[in-house]
Order: structure tokens, then sequence, then C-alpha cells
């Protein structure tokens, strides 16, 4: 097994991270899912790509989801469509266990947890066309604008976001920061890899939507198809 909190230092460099580990605190049932779940629902990645028939045993529809945080999207819509497979990315060990223990108790089969850099996962570990949804809900917004360059969601991104879904696959972002929204509007503008759809998929909500409507920020839902 690969302790996922070892993950960081595992992964090649990038220039710029879209991310910061936290320091936080590990509780003894943290780390004692981390050790006894791992192997039931996490997965280390290959040198290449990721065989995604042989993480989850079958075939089936997949969604990823970036940055899961403690999983309240990911369980819910994992439980809700049992026939679709789920795989979360985060880099965030004290919250990876605490999922792993909720995924235990929810007795689910159609997930699995990555505890690596989103950008490398998708650049290096998944197969092209092999995802049919991928989920970016409420990404670290780095609000300094001298931070804006730490942003998720870019031309890269989205060029990468094109490389794993499959024809007709979607993209779902979702953010409750006004600039970032237009930013991303402006990307997607000159973006010919995806189509805009309307918003009639229902999305749990997540943490920090609710954090962001307490503040009252309006929340923007970016509903995409792949070309």
């Amino acid at each position: 097994m690969t302790d996922p909190s070892a993950a960081e230092a595992q992964t090649p460099r990038r220039a710029i991270r879209s991310f910061v580990v936290r320091a936080g605190r590990m509780t003894p049932a943290q780390r004692q899912a981390l050790d006894r779940l791992w192997p039931r629902y996490g997965v280390d990645l290959p040198p290449g790509e990721l065989d995604l028939d042989a993480v989850f045993g079958r075939r089936a529809p997949r969604t990823l989801e970036i940055g899961f945080g403690m999983g309240d999207a990911l369980l819910e819509l994992a439980m809700a469509q049992p026939e679709r497979d789920f795989l979360g990315v985060e880099v965030y060990p004290p919250g990876i266990g605490r999922f792993l223990l909720r995924l235990e108790q929810a007795g689910l089969g159609n997930v699995r947890v990555v505890c690596a850099d989103a950008v490398e996962v998708l650049g290096r570990h998944l197969p092209p066309g092999g995802l049919d949804e991928l989920l970016v809900l409420f990404p670290d917004p780095w609000p300094k604008k001298r931070h804006h360059k730490r942003r998720l969601v870019n031309a890269a991104f989205l060029a990468l976001a094109a490389r794993v879904l499959a024809p007709g696959g979607r993209l779902h972002i979702a953010t409750d920061w006004a600039d970032y929204a237009q930013a991303i509007a402006e990307l997607l503008a000159d973006n010919a890899d995806f189509s805009a759809e309307p918003d009639t998929a229902a999305r749990p909500p997540t943490k920090y939507q609710r954090r962001g409507e307490r503040l009252g920020h309006a929340i923007v839902d970016f509903c995409l198809r792949r070309a």
C-alpha cells in the first residue's frame, strides 16, 4: 500500500500548483481508516495510464470529482447512482481518511479514491476518453490577484478535460467567486472543445457552496458538453 500522505513527495513537480497541502492534524480514526481501508478504496497510481475497468472490476459510466474535500457531494451521487462508477481525487489525507470511513459505513462499492495532484492524474494517468463526467465543484478561488495564476481552471486544464472526457461527456464547474466565474466564462467563449447546455442535472450542495451562500455569494454553474 502507498501511504496517501506521501503522494505529494512522489508526484513530479509542476511549476505552479493549484493547491497547497494543508498541515491539518490527522485523528487516530482517520489514520486507522487510511491504513485499513486504502487497500479497498484507494488507487495507487502506476507509471502510466490506469486500467479503469480493472480498478472498478467492471465497465460502467464514470464520473471523476476533483477536490472532493470531505466527500459530501461524491457520497450522495454514488449512493444515488449505483450503476455508475465514481473516482475522487483529493490531496488532503485527513479528509480522505474521513471519507473512507463514510464509504465503509454506506457499504458502497462504486467509489475509488486517488491522493494526487489532479492535473497529473488527468494528464498522465487517465486514458483518453475514459470519463463520462468531470466535476470541479468550488475549486480554491485563490482570491488575491497575485495568486490567480494558481487557479485550477485555465486553458491548459480545459485541454486536459477534453482529453479525458469521451465525446458527449459532461464537464461541470461551479464557483461562488464572481471574478473566477467571469474568467471561466471568458475562457469558454474561445474554447471549441466544449459547448454549454442547460443546467438540468441535480447537483448535491457542498460545504463550500453553503459557506458561499452564507457570505451572500452568487453560485455560478457551468454545465458543458465535450464536442
